[in-house]
């Protein structure tokens, strides 16, 4: 526990740095601002936003993305509780309680159960953050590369039967993202693949043009088709203070959703989105009164508010101490520190202390700073509702261009950009996931790497993988993964059949 202490005193110590505070302070605006505007959503707004920080040292891009995070998971509540759009997907649950709340005239309420449920869910994770990483990271350090190859496919496999869609649209999308990591040098033979002839591709697919074209290019194709703004309701500073009796039902919703969040944040796949809906079905259903959701129950707000946030920090315990994304936002995170010549994994909390406990201080910052601009000055973020979209849309797609072209110079990565976008707007049209590509693609050459390591140790013989204890029980995992998802399969299959034959007769 010193440790821990020693350690959170050298994180705020390069926290409270100016250019640390300000990049902190400067994440937290935007992603407010991305959360607010309906459409675009934290992994867009990473996305986009990832090329400007190139510049910057590790320490502030990554605090400067990561507040674009937690920071769009309370911008998402605005429009949801004033307007019934969801700034982002977190937020489509609080669209139901909330804005019956903003009808019953109790909008300012609503607002300020959201960001306190966000402040205090935000808060109690980091600490539980801070507490979790540092022993898991000693215990992934046992870690070899058979150990990262059935860790890495139990990510995949688990992120696939956690997703809504069907497991096949999953798993097909992730293997996409691995041939596309395929792209460029081999690093084991040094023979050129996939390149074509073209020595921009040597590196391989850039990171920052296909998730670019993939999240931020596909969201604008699909999302701008729409009309100018409707009008938005704008609450005064003085409505913005929930009654006594609001405060007294937020509290426990509050803590439930915290502790829900927080460990539905571990788990890979979309958990923001996941944990908001587990937290609104456990409050109604332990609810005295379940005929109130729907109709303006605060209980429905403080809860998918709080779960949403928790999961948000809950997310990075796995990025930090293992050095694995458990979703699309993480996965774009890590790109950013190799991008920044920071290698993730077991090791990264031991070889950068003051980068992960400068990050970890900085949430804490970064929570206060958000319910300071969440309350106080909610009403100019809801002027940002008013831009109509023909001129809102063009700037973020220029700004794109410029973005990605600043990395290397490189009109190939504008193309690359460009295809993904509309492969991205295709895939997405068939309601594919663009995230398990993305994530397999990052992931792609640690997993080609460690299986080959694997293999050298062993002379050729899969049978290492059985031979390691810690890797044979996490194969189990993956077979009983894959059990289940045929059962589930199955059934629904059956349930087809049943229901062709009802009709039938």
């Amino acid at each position: 526990m010193i440790d821990t202490l020693n350690s959170l005193a050298l994180g705020f110590s390069v926290a409270l740095q100016p250019a640390v505070l300000f990049y902190a302070v400067l994440g937290c605006v935007v992603g407010t601002l991305v959360g607010v505007l309906p459409g675009l959503g934290p992994l867009a707004g990473i996305s986009l936003l990832l090329p400007l920080t190139y510049g910057l040292t590790p320490t502030t891009a990554i605090v400067l993305l990561a507040g674009i995070y937690y920071g769009a998971m309370y911008g998402g509540s605005t429009t949801s509780i004033l307007m019934r759009i969801p700034g982002e997907a977190a937020s489509v649950i609080t669209c139901v309680d909330g804005h019956a709340m903003t009808l019953k005239g109790r909008a300012g309420a609503a607002l300020a159960i959201a960001a306190l449920g966000s402040f205090v869910a935000g808060t109690l994770s980091v600490v539980a953050l801070m507490l979790l990483a540092p022993p898991l990271a000693s215990f992934a350090l046992r870690f070899g590369p058979p150990e990262y190859v059935a860790l890495l496919l139990l990510g995949f496999i688990l992120l696939s039967y956690m997703s809504s869609g069907p497991m096949v649209n999953t798993l097909a999308m992730a293997a996409l993202g691995l041939i596309l990591g395929t792209v460029g040098i081999d690093l084991l033979s040094g023979f050129h693949r996939f390149t074509y002839g073209v020595t921009d591709l040597a590196d391989g697919l850039g990171i920052v043009p296909v998730a670019v074209g993939l999240f931020g290019l596909s969201e604008i194709l699909l999302t701008a088709g729409g009309d100018t703004p409707p009008s938005v309701y704008k609450p005064k500073l003085r409505e913005l203070v929930p009654s006594r009796e609001e405060l007294k039902a937020s509290i426990s919703p509050c803590l439930r959703g915290s502790v829900l969040g927080f460990l539905i944040g571990i788990i890979p796949g979309s958990a923001h989105i996941i944990s908001s809906f587990v937290s609104y079905g456990v409050e109604k259903r332990i609810s005295k009164h379940p005929e109130r959701f729907g109709h303006g129950a605060v209980e429905g707000v403080a809860g998918p508010e709080s779960a949403n946030n928790a999961a948000a920090s809950g997310a990075f315990v796995p990025m930090l101490a293992l050095g694995l994304p458990s979703g699309p936002i993480p996965a774009v995170l890590l790109a950013a520190l190799m991008i920044h010549g920071v290698a993730p994994g077991p090791l990264l909390m031991e070889q950068h202390p003051d980068l992960v406990w400068g990050f970890i201080a900085s949430m804490y910052i970064g929570n206060l700073v958000l319910l300071i601009l969440n309350l106080p000055l909610v009403g100019i973020f809801v002027n940002v509702l008013r831009i109509p979209y023909s001129y809102l849309y063009p700037t973020i797609v220029v700004f794109c261009v410029l973005g990605v072209y600043a990395v290397n110079s490189s009109v190939v990565d504008v193309w690359i950009m460009l295809a993904t976008g509309a492969v991205g707007y295709g895939l997405r049209k068939f309601e594919f996931d663009m995230a398990p590509a993305v994530l397999g693609m990052i992931l792609s050459p640690i997993f080609e790497m460690s299986l080959g390591q694997s293999l050298a140790m062993s002379g050729g013989s899969y049978g290492i993988f059985l031979d390691r204890p810690i890797a044979l029980t996490m194969l189990i995992m993956v077979l009983a993964l894959l059990g289940l998802s045929l059962r589930d399969a199955l059934k629904r299959q059956r349930g087809g059949w049943r229901t062709g034959a009802g009709l039938d007769a």
